[in-house]
């Protein structure tokens, strides 16, 4: 007897294959060939019950609290909201060690940075550093990634300054611009708190890899063009972020409108900068190298303007950094009106830029280090973050590669390392501030720079190039549409090309013809192994994709389609006709009531052309579909196999014997 199993996936045929003995062995006995069996009916509401489940519980958050008490059952609901209290109960000495250490480096990385970052989303220095006190906390709270370090970030702080200048100028309506800044804060983080409650994390899986590397990179080279007027020391610089109208007004104030003086400190630094980035790179024992080297380049240049006087000489610089920890901002979130609408509209769009980031960074660390990170819980605490942000005078913050990079390989243990970082933004925000005041923005614009030469992967690229074309047109889309036109048209063909993809492969899903690799009872792919043979007078097709009401007609019409390109090479060759056409159903994952109705259709047609349908493998979902539809009533019971093997075998026992 030939023990066979029914298979659900493509992937189960190899395994069908192998389990045969041999071709000899069937023919001497074939009626102990296993027939398709037909799963269990299910009643609707289990079924729905069962579909939701996977739908939205995959990963089964409710399994901990099977069999617990009451009081156990609370604890275990206030560690999920409250990672802390899990964590927290192993806490020691040698872990807050490597926190403190971890804390207090990426510390002097994001200070230099959250100034910069303010600028690019054209507000105050202080709201970057205000954007790394609070939601770090907030997230050491509820987070549970143990590497992720939360603050403001280049591509977020960008796609913000840009939708928000298309509604108020920063500088002649600033009160507005702020208010506006907030407001879309809070509906940021809402829409992410939504988003995770609700199990719905994954909608963000919509923007594909190819098309994040091209945003990205895009973004990159976007927020470098936008750096050249601090860089430059330009006064007079556009409001547009596309290519040409940045390099137009570079290259129109060439003249007249670029500092010597301050392309000189610039340069200087920016160089100092990569070849810091450069040695950490290398040497991996000295990644504190890049991590220092921002604070050290803001305190020299810094000393170096206050000395020299630079200023007078038409360097432009910071001059004044409010001091004081974050002020109340609820009154000025706008909740009701036009303006409440603005803000949700920026902060879905941002907000989703920001989850996509913090998911793939918390991911990326978690699988580094082992340990699970719950997607959805993430992005409740994230949304927590910034409606929380919101309220005290902060703007979207989300994780940061460059520092979370950084965290981890300086030992960080917990996210207390966040609580670190925070602690040491509120001492500068109370006692250092007044310093700043003569910072350059040339080294600002050098610290950006040097920051964001890293989202551009032109390895990724590379290699998407490689692998898979029409990814690389999503990316190079999104990358175009991003430098070319702005930071909001390049994340909506991004979008917008990763969406069309998925529809072309639903749609368009591929089919194959099978022929039978030698001396087995094996049937491949004849384009993967050329050696492969057809069956005299048998048709053999593989479907690759479930079939819906996208692709049941092209399905249908494929397969006649391959049906009459084989006639016609037959009938040239003055060979047997097609008696049959055998269909492997097995990687059909699905199908519904238009893909029974293109089986039907199928089946007609091939009637008036004297040829029998016939199929093999259905999975328990499709077979149930058919037999409910009298689909196999109309095709006969005997015309349905368990794999493509016993279908040639019972059909046209004479053409197997011929392979």
């Amino acid at each position: 007897m030939m023990g066979h199993s029914i298979s659900d996936g493509f992937g189960n045929k190899e395994l069908d294959a192998a389990s045969l003995p041999s071709s000899q062995g069937q023919r001497e006995n074939p009626h102990s060939i296993y027939k398709v069996g037909f799963p269990p009916r299910r009643n609707f509401f289990r079924e729905f019950k069962d579909t939701l489940k996977e739908t939205l519980f995959a990963d089964d958050p409710l399994h901990p609290y099977k069999d617990q008490t009451r009081s156990r059952k609370l604890i275990l609901g206030l560690q999920f909201i409250f990672p802390i209290l899990e964590w927290g109960r192993d806490y020691n000495f040698s872990k807050l060690k490597g926190d403190i250490i971890a804390g207090l480096t990426i510390a002097s990385l994001c200070i230099p940075q959250d100034i910069g970052y303010a600028k690019l989303a054209n507000m105050d220095p202080q709201y970057g550093l205000y954007s790394s006190f609070v939601p770090p906390l907030v997230y050491a709270v509820m987070g549970s990634s143990r590497d992720m370090a939360i603050g403001p970030v280049a591509v977020v702080s960008l796609l913000l300054g840009t939708l928000l200048q298309n509604e108020f100028d920063p500088v002649t309506e600033k009160e507005e611009y702020i208010r506006l800044a907030f407001t879309a804060t809070f509906f940021c983080g809402i829409t992410q708190a939504a988003l995770g409650f609700f199990r719905l994390g994954f909608l963000i899986e919509f923007l594909s890899h190819a098309a994040i590397v091209g945003f990205m990179g895009g973004a990159a080279i976007t927020i470098a063009l936008q750096q050249l007027k601090g860089f430059l020391g330009i006064k007079n610089f556009t409001k547009n972020s596309d290519i040409i109208s940045v390099m137009k007004s570079v290259w129109g104030s060439a003249s007249h409108g670029w500092n010597w003086q301050t392309i000189l400190i610039g340069s200087t630094f920016l160089a100092f900068l990569l070849c810091a980035k450069y040695i950490g790179k290398k040497k991996r024992r000295l990644f504190w190298v890049p991590a220092i080297a921002p604070l050290i380049s803001v305190v020299l240049s810094t000393f170096f303007v206050y000395i020299t006087h630079a200023e007078k000489h038409g360097v432009q610089i910071v001059k004044h950094i409010e001091k004081g920890i974050n002020t109340s901002s609820v009154n000025k979130i706008y909740l009701t009106g036009s303006y409440a609408t603005k803000g949700f509209r920026i902060g879905l769009v941002a907000g989703m830029v920001a989850l996509t980031e913090a998911i793939a960074i918390g991911r990326t660390f978690a699988a580094a280090k082992d340990y699970q990170l719950d997607g959805n819980k993430e992005m409740v605490a994230l949304g927590t973050m910034n409606v929380i942000g919101s309220m005290t005078s902060c703007y979207v913050a989300t994780g940061s590669f460059s520092r979370s990079a950084v965290n981890s390989m300086t030992g960080c243990q917990t996210a207390v390392s966040n609580m670190v970082m925070s602690a040491v933004v509120l001492l500068t925000l109370e006692l250092i501030t007044p310093l700043f005041k003569y910072t350059p923005n040339a080294i600002l614009a050098s610290i950006i720079i040097s920051a964001v030469v890293g989202l551009i992967d032109y390895e990724a690229a590379f290699l998407i190039w490689k692998v898979d074309r029409l990814d690389f047109v999503a990316c190079m889309g999104a990358f175009l549409g991003v430098i070319f036109v702005s930071v909001e048209i390049g994340l909506l063909i991004a979008v917008s090309i990763s969406l069309a993809k998925i529809l072309l492969q639903v749609t368009r899903p591929r089919t194959a013809l099978l022929g039978n690799l030698p001396r087995t009872s094996i049937y491949r792919n004849i384009e993967q192994y050329p050696e492969a043979t057809k069956v005299p007078g048998v048709l053999i097709v593989r479907v690759d994709s479930a079939i819906y009401f996208t692709n049941s007609n092209y399905v249908k019409e494929r397969i006649l389609r391959w049906l009459r390109d084989e006639e016609e090479q037959l009938e040239a060759k003055q060979l047997p006709r097609i008696d049959f056409l055998i269909v492997d159903m097995s990687p059909v994952t699905d199908i519904d009531t238009s893909g029974v109705h293109a089986f039907e259709d199928l089946h007609k047609s091939l009637q008036k052309r004297s040829v029998q349908l016939v199929l093999a493998n259905p999975g328990p979902i499709v077979i149930d579909k058919l037999h409910l539809a009298k689909f196999t009533e109309l095709i006969g019971h005997d015309m349905i196999f368990l794999t493509v093997g016993a279908a040639v075998m019972t059909c046209v026992p004479k053409a197997r014997e011929d392979v």
